[in-house]
């Protein structure tokens, strides 16, 4: 698998393609306490899923923690007290911004 690195702390991220079709860069190693399972499909690239209890983990899928989780560089935005649950966080400041 391919890894490459991650602009803002320069570790080497994976990039995955999810079931959506969009792109989520994971942590090459796995993690058991992740919550983005990856596997390699027929074609050969790099898939992830969100495992839920009627889809559980299968033989050939590893969990990896997702990169926006652990990247010591990411942008930390106040928010208030309450507005978000415990372990969850924003995407906002991470996200690309439309051009006019």
């Amino acid at each position: 698998m391919k890894r490459l690195p991650c602009r803002d702390c320069h570790r080497p991220i994976l990039w995955t393609t999810t079931e959506a079709g969009k792109r989520l860069a994971v942590d090459p190693e796995p993690n058991e306490l992740g919550n983005a399972a990856v596997w390699r499909d027929g074609t050969g690239a790099v898939r992830s899923r969100r495992p839920s209890a009627e889809l559980p983990l299968t033989g050939w899928e590893r969990l990896h923690m997702p990169h926006v989780a652990t990247c010591p560089n990411r942008v930390q935005q106040p928010t208030l007290p309450g507005a978000l649950p415990d372990g969850v966080t924003s995407l906002d400041a991470h996200r690309r911004k439309k051009r006019p």
